[in-house]
C-alpha cells in the first residue's frame, strides 16, 4: 500500500539542509565521544569477564531472599522474559580467595588467575542449589568467561569492526572513486559510534551480540549510502554540467521510496526480536533499531553531504555526453 499511494515524484531539497544535518551529526558524534570518556561502556560478561547466573523468581527465591542468603559481591537484580515470566539475573566477578576452598589456594598465582571465574562460578552455583535447594534445571543461564578470554573477545571483535570498515572503504574507492568512498565510510562510523554512545548513555549491556548488531548497522548504512551513490552517479553521468547538490537531490529523491520501504520492512523483523527475543537479545535489538534510523539518516544528510564537498565527478572511461539542450542551472 506504501508503494500505492508514494508520490510518483519527490523534489525535497536536501542538499539545503545539509549544514544543519551535518551540524547535529558532529554533536552527536562529540557527545558519543563525551559519554564513552565519562560513563564508558557496560561491559557484558563476554568482555569484562566474571559470570551470569539467571534463575526463575518464585515465593520463595526472590531477590531479596538471594541478596541475603547470598552476598559476596554479588549483584542480583529482577528481569522480565517475554512471556511474563520474572527472572532473577545474577552477575559477579572473582571471590574472594578465601571462599574458594584449600584446593583453589594450593595453585600458582598463574593458575589461580586462569581458574579464578570458574571456581568463583562454581562456588555460586553450588551455594544456591543447596540454599534454595534448586537442580541443574532450574538454572536457566549459567555463563562464565575469564578475563583473559573476554579480552581476547573485546579485541578481536573491535578488530572485525575495523577490518570490515577497512575493507569498505577500498571497494566503494574501486567502484566509485575515493570521495565516494571517504563519504560512505564517514557514514558507518558516524552510525557505529552513534549506536555506541547510546549504548553509554542507557547503560545497555555492550556484550557479543551488540558486536554483531554493530557489525549488521555497517552493513545496512553501506547498502543504503551504495544505493545513493550508484543513482549520483547515473544523474552525473546524464547532466555533467548540472551543480553538485541538484544531482544528489535528484538522486536521493529517486530512491526515497526504497529508502523507506527497507527501512520499514527490517524495523518489522528487528521488533520481532525485541518482542519475542527475550533478555538476551535486548541489546543487539536495541542496537538495530537505532542502527536502522541513524544509518537511513547519514546516507541521507551525512553521507552525501561529504561527496558534495568532495566532489560528485567519477573520472571513468566511456561516460557518454550529456544531454543534448541541458546546461543545468547556474
Amino acid at each position: 500500500m506504501l508503494i500505492k499511494f508514494w508520490p510518483a515524484e519527490t523534489k525535497i531539497p536536501f542538499m539545503r539542509y545539509r549544514y544543519v544535518g551535518v551540524t547535529l551529526s558532529i554533536l552527536m558524534i562529540i557527545g558519543s565521544f563525551f559519554l564513552l570518556a565519562t560513563r564508558g561502556l557496560n561491559l557484558g560478561v563476554d568482555f569484562a569477564g566474571g559470570s551470569v547466573i539467571e534463575l526463575t523468581e518464585s515465593e520463595t527465591v526472590t531477590v531479596s531472599e538471594v541478596r541475603s542468603k547470598i552476598g559476596n559481591g554479588l549483584t542480583v537484580n529482577s528481569a522480565t522474559d517475554t512471556d511474563g515470566t520474572r527472572r532473577i539475573v545474577i552477575r559477579f566477578g572473582d571471590l574472594d580467595e578465601s571462599l574458594l576452598g584449600p584446593e583453589f589456594a594450593a595453585l600458582s598465582p598463574e593458575e589461580k588467575v586462569e581458574r579464578a571465574s570458574s571456581a568463583s562460578n562454581t562456588f555460586v552455583v553450588n551455594e544456591i542449589k543447596s540454599t534454595f535447594n534448586l537442580t541443574d534445571q532450574d538454572i536457566l543461564r549459567n555463563d562464565s568467561v575469564g578475563p583473559k578470554v573476554s579480552g581476547e573477545l573485546f579485541r578481536e571483535g573491535m578488530i572485525a569492526l575495523g577490518v570490515a570498515t577497512v575493507m569498505m572503504l577500498l571497494y566503494i574507492a574501486f567502484r566509485y572513486s575515493w570521495s565516494y568512498a571517504i563519504g560512505g565510510v564517514a557514514a558507518l562510523a558516524h552510525d557505529a559510534i552513534g549506536t555506541m554512545g547510546l549504548f553509554a548513555l542507557l547503560q545497555i549491556e555492550f556484550d557479543l551480540t551488540t558486536v554483531a548488531a554493530l557489525l549488521t548497522i555497517i552493513g545496512y548504512s553501506i547498502n543504503d549510502s551504495v544505493v545513493v551513490f550508484d543513482r549520483i552517479r547515473e544523474v552525473r553521468r546524464k547532466y555533467k554540467q548540472m551543480p553538485s547538490n541538484e544531482v544528489i537531490d535528484i538522486a536521493t529523491n529517486q530512491t526515497l521510496s526504497r529508502t523507506f520501504l527497507t527501512a520499514g520492512t527490517t524495523l518489522i523483523a528487528i521488533l520481532a526480536i525485541t518482542i519475542f527475543g527475550g533478555p538476551v537479545l535486548q541489546g543487539m535489538s536495541i542496537a538495530m533499531i537505532w542502527g536502522i534510523f541513524i544509518g537511513t539518516y547519514s546516507s541521507i544528510f551525512f553521507a552525501s553531504a561529504i561527496v558534495m564537498a568532495l566532489g560528485t565527478d567519477i573520472r571513468r572511461p566511456g561516460v557518454p555526453d550529456d544531454t543534448p539542450g541541458f546546461q543545468g542551472a547556474s
